[in-house]
């Protein structure tokens, strides 16, 4: 049976391993949490990024639009007096319009698959991050609730 000193010791003992205990666990939630901001952050970052990317390329578009509107405005005067020439610029244009409207496509795809690469290597890298603060935690508990030798 414990005497009222040795209960005293046991639990003042008990109390500093579990204020140790919540201190390590504070410590390990400060240090996720800040990964965690930082991939959000980071997340932010990027979507900024590619939408400024996708948006200038979609303005490029609308500018080449346009252009070519007021091309062929000009070239439907001419139309009337050589129909075969307009025949034949209208099919080099149209083919030439897919063409810069597939690499658009292929550029904005190559854009939103660099972004994606970025966003995988960030969230890994938190990925590890979190991993050693939870090993770092657990060696640590361990090492608080060791029994002295």
């Amino acid at each position: 049976m414990l005497n009222p000193m040795q209960a005293n010791e046991l639990f003042t003992q008990m109390t500093s391993k579990a204020v140790e205990a919540f201190s390590l666990c504070a410590d390990a939630n400060q240090k996720i949490l800040r990964e965690l901001v930082d991939l959000s952050a980071g997340t932010a970052k990027e979507g900024a990024r590619l939408y400024t990317e996708l948006q200038s390329s979609a303005v490029e578009a609308v500018k080449d639009s346009q252009s070519y509107l007021l091309r062929r405005q000009s070239e439907l005067q001419e139309a009337s007096r050589d129909p075969l020439s307009f025949y034949q610029k209208s099919v080099l244009e149209s083919v030439e319009g897919a063409q810069k409207a597939f690499h658009l496509l292929e550029g904005n795809a190559q854009t939103i698959t660099r972004s994606a690469e970025r966003l995988q290597v960030t969230a890994e890298q938190a990925g590890k991050e979190i991993q050693a603060t939870f090993a770092q935690l657990a060696g640590k508990v361990k090492a608080a609730y060791s029994p002295i030798a």
